[in-house]
């Protein structure tokens, strides 16, 4: 029989980075009375399978007022079709109702997830040997296990407790190229981070805008919790602030909508010339990638996207109140809990002003094992840091989420913690 050495296999087989999901998700199992303070998804109960067919049936009507036969909405959904997607022009008009983003429809490229947008973004850019990417660090773990499947080096961007500083980002990109490289974007989730938790003031946002047009570099903008902050205000994206065309924006339906869905986009707008002055956008050019990756995105599931947003009236912020509301009190119960808990002790944490997720300093080292101990011993689960690092940081840090639980849960979820790191 074949015997395959695992050693040589690519690197990401194996990666630490790449394979902490994996681990997380099979701690998990074996364990499933625990209550996870791990997990980031969305809470379970806002979804429903009724809304796949109301949301379904709300976008054939939407195709049968714009004039397509039956016989025609029959071949959109069923066939392969366009390999940028067929509502990319619905979500065009979502970013301009939600988020003061005005692109044109083709600007918008509909992915099989945020984590497709993510692969087709980082091999379009990064051309050479010598080209990476920055990212901020701590750094969510489906962007640097994208880029190392890519074999493509992630260069770290060290985060403050305020999150990234334009400065940083300066000196990293002069001291990348100083060392012969090119650094081609910096990739970073300017609202409540996964997983440091982090916003950045909107001063920020624009000295980050000046610094990429100083370095020559593009931003990659992921939104996936924008929705979820703890009050009403507005916390502009980078690509509503972008009048360099510097930013690409990444977003996905997962949170807003339901993560089942798999549907996510791309925002590129950036002018495309080639040998012959033919000009295209950058998403229209970024197509090549997709089609070799997945042909297209599903195109019932863009349909089922299409009939929420129809129905919404392009507003996710107005279609996601409940969720919001839910959030916001889920988070609050977690902070307060953790004042409960540890006020005047060595254990640390940062607040929020939003998201899903909190950062906790602890006074051991936060390792897979003592995850296990946790999980078997006291009933709680828990995201080491270590695993949002390229390097040795995060050792004495966790990362606790607060989206998939029932207050009540988050509650008891922090007082089991709260008894696991007694014990230890």
């Amino acid at each position: 029989m074949v015997e395959l050495s695992r050693e040589a296999l690519h690197v990401s087989v194996s990666d630490p980075v790449s394979t902490s999901m994996n681990f997380l998700n099979e701690v998990a199992g074996r364990f499933p009375d625990a209550i996870s303070l791990a997990a980031g998804r969305p809470f379970d109960e806002f979804h429903s399978a009724a809304d796949v067919d109301k949301h379904l049936q709300a976008y054939l009507t939407h195709l049968r007022e714009s004039g397509i036969s039956d016989a025609q909405s029959r071949v959109l959904l069923t066939m392969y079709g366009r390999t940028n997607g067929h509502i990319g022009g619905l979500i065009a008009r979502m970013l301009d109702v939600d988020e003061d983003i005005r692109v044109p429809d083709e600007a918008v490229m509909v992915t099989a997830g945020c984590q497709e947008a993510m692969v087709i973004a980082l091999r379009g850019l990064c051309a050479g040997p010598g080209d990476v990417v920055l990212a901020a660090e701590p750094c969510y773990v489906g962007f640097t296990g994208a880029a190392r499947i890519l074999g493509i080096d992630v260069v770290p961007v060290p985060e403050s407790p305020d999150g990234l500083r334009p400065s940083t980002v300066r000196e990293v990109a002069a001291a990348v190229r100083a060392g012969g490289r090119t650094p081609k974007a910096l990739y970073l989730v300017p609202n409540f981070a996964n997983p440091s938790g982090v916003s950045l003031p909107v001063a920020t946002r624009r000295a980050l805008l000046d610094v990429a047009a100083e370095a020559d570099l593009l931003i990659l903008e992921d939104d996936p919790y924008g929705l979820f902050g703890l009050d009403d205000e507005p916390r502009p994206t980078l690509k509503s602030l972008d009048t360099d065309q510097r930013v690409i924006y990444l977003g996905s339906f997962a949170k807003s909508y339901f993560p089942g869905v798999r549907v996510g986009f791309l925002v590129a707008d950036q002018p495309v010339v080639d040998a012959a002055g033919r000009r295209t956008v950058l998403a229209e050019e970024l197509s090549t990638v997709k089609s070799m990756l997945t042909v297209n995105t599903s195109a019932l599931s863009q349909a089922v996207v299409g009939g929420m947003l129809l129905d919404s009236g392009f507003s996710l912020r107005g279609a996601n109140q409940a969720k919001i509301q839910f959030y916001r009190q889920n988070l609050r119960t977690l902070l307060a809990a953790l004042e409960r808990h540890f006020t005047g002790g060595p254990v640390r944490w940062n607040s929020p002003s939003g998201g899903f997720f909190v950062v906790v300093d602890v006074p051991v080292d936060a390792t897979e094992e003592l995850l296990e101990v946790s999980a078997r011993e006291h009933g709680v689960l828990w995201t080491p840091m270590r695993f949002f690092y390229l390097g040795d940081g995060g050792s004495h840090a966790i990362r606790l989420s607060c989206s998939a639980l029932e207050p009540a849960q988050v509650d008891e979820g922090v007082r089991r913690f709260a008894g696991f790191l007694a014990s230890v």
